[in-house]
């Protein structure tokens, strides 16, 4: 019998740590650089509390690779479209590729991935506890931008299935990870919310491979008000570091709401951590123990010894997905927002009391291997989320709702968090999609946006670029 062992001892408290490995550099900094417009009059809803162009959680809803970059939305006629344009330039071509967005579901997000074996974009669309839309452009367009025309003819009919693979009637968040082989991985979760299991494929440059599911939806999961005996794990991210290594932040979401103090509250509690040094085959927790085998009989459980670095009930409005990032040394760090316990030990609304009185905080593994955690000292004004980047040296950067960032350096050991723009001029409705993959090619933030506006008036979507320190 697995048993869950919290190690809220090795939280440390928002407090400078000695050993910080790499010499200091300069502290963070945005200077914003440009605004470009992709759509004048992009479809507008709201439902989850947030818009299906700019769900933070998209991976990826905006990329960077060998020199271009690519955007991908729905038009207000619910067009599924792509963009590209060489960094730097203002102008974005665009192509429609054959799909059109089927409810008004903010999660039916799209999700671009890039196979380096073959050169293929891959788009992964319109999937919320259902099917899912797969369309892949021709091979080598990634790799020759300047010389193949951006056209919907290098885009390959939409299907249903990933080339003839068919992994899940409940299909929902999709994420694209490039292994260091090159070879792409769709992260993605089977069946539905408070009651569903993490799962992997694989395309090797000529066929899609179902790897199998690593995460349990089983096990009992015993809270001060209830227990709960299903539940889901909540990916803050999926990410491989420059050394290899997978890594995954995560909180679960329990489906009986009697673990709750209130019925206006949310399931998610505790942020757990794991990782895989065999590209998502095994996963162990923090301290090494293997915890779960993707599609064996033993997966990643509430239940497991070692999961959680960060304890906390479902009486603070957790957020679900946050943001991770991993840095040169390949640390993990995530943000993580929840309402702290000297607002109450109970929240009653979960939009009205994480608008109020949310925070966010940063949680890293330092340079002496225990886990630190730091509140942001910006409140995030906004019950959605954030978004987490670090630049060449290792300054942290969380980019808040409305396109606020704020910025703490890695000399500090990432606790002088301030305040470095402000939102202002954007109009931006709240979540953002940040470009994960420029900041290592030249140095520029990329933050995707769409303009506030009412009902289903469609309005406009940009991205803003920020240059960091050189």
């Amino acid at each position: 019998m697995k048993r869950r062992t919290v190690l809220a001892s090795a939280i440390l408290a928002a407090v400078a740590t000695p050993g910080i490995a790499r010499a200091a550099g300069p502290g963070p900094s945005v200077t914003r650089t440009g605004t470009t417009t992709l759509d004048s009059q992009a479809i507008f809803f709201v439902s989850y509390d947030g818009l299906v162009n700019n769900n933070s959680f998209q991976k990826n809803g905006l990329l960077t690779y060998k020199g271009h970059q690519y955007a991908v939305w729905y038009t207000a006629d619910r067009n599924a479209v792509v963009g590209r344009r060489a960094l730097g330039s203002g102008t974005w071509s665009t192509v429609k590729v054959g799909h059109t967005l089927r409810y008004d579901d903010s999660h039916n997000v799209i999700s671009m991935g890039v196979s380096r074996t073959d050169g293929r974009l891959h788009l992964n669309m319109d999937s919320h506890s259902d099917g899912f839309t797969y369309v892949k452009s021709v091979a080598g367009l990634m790799d020759n931008p300047s010389g193949l025309s951006w056209t919907a003819a290098r885009f390959g009919a939409p299907q249903s299935t990933l080339d003839g693979l068919s992994l899940t009637s409940q299909f929902t968040y999709p994420q694209f990870i490039s292994t260091p082989e090159g070879r792409l991985q769709l992260s993605y979760r089977v069946a539905v919310s408070g009651n569903g299991r993490n799962a992997l494929a694989e395309y090797d440059g000529s066929a899609w491979t179902a790897l199998g599911e690593w995460s349990s939806a089983t096990g009992t999961y015993a809270g001060e008000h209830g227990s709960s005996t299903a539940r889901n794990m909540y990916l803050h991210g999926i990410d491989y570091d420059r050394n290899g290594r997978l890594h995954s932040f995560f909180t679960w979401r329990e489906q009986n709401g009697a673990v709750m103090c209130s019925s206006g509250g949310i399931t998610n509690h505790d942020t757990g951590y794991v990782y895989s040094d065999d590209r998502g085959r095994t996963w162990r927790n923090d301290a090494g123990t293997v915890v779960g085998t993707t599609g064996g009989s033993d997966k990643v459980a509430v239940t497991d010894s070692g999961l959680v670095i960060d304890a906390l009930n479902p009486d603070h409005s957790l957020m679900n997905q946050e943001s991770q990032f991993t840095d040169s040394a390949g640390r993990p760090h995530a943000i993580i927002s929840y309402v702290p316990g000297r607002f109450g030990q109970c929240t009653t609304n979960y939009v009205a009391d994480r608008t109020a009185n949310g925070r966010a905080f940063h949680v890293r593994k330092n340079a002496s291997g225990t886990w630190q955690k730091t509140e942001i000292p910006v409140p995030p004004a906004s019950s959605q989320r954030t978004k987490l980047v670090l630049d060449k040296y290792d300054n942290a950067y969380a980019v808040f709702p409305f396109g606020r960032i704020a910025g703490a350096s890695a000399a500090s050991g990432h606790t002088d968090w301030r305040l470095l723009f402000d939102g202002g001029g954007l109009n931006a409705f709240g979540e953002v999609v940040i470009d994960e993959m420029r900041i290592a090619q030249d140095n520029v933030l990329s933050v995707m946006y769409q303009e506030k506006s009412t009902g289903t008036t469609p309005s406009a979507l940009h991205v803003v670029d920020f240059a960091l320190p050189a």
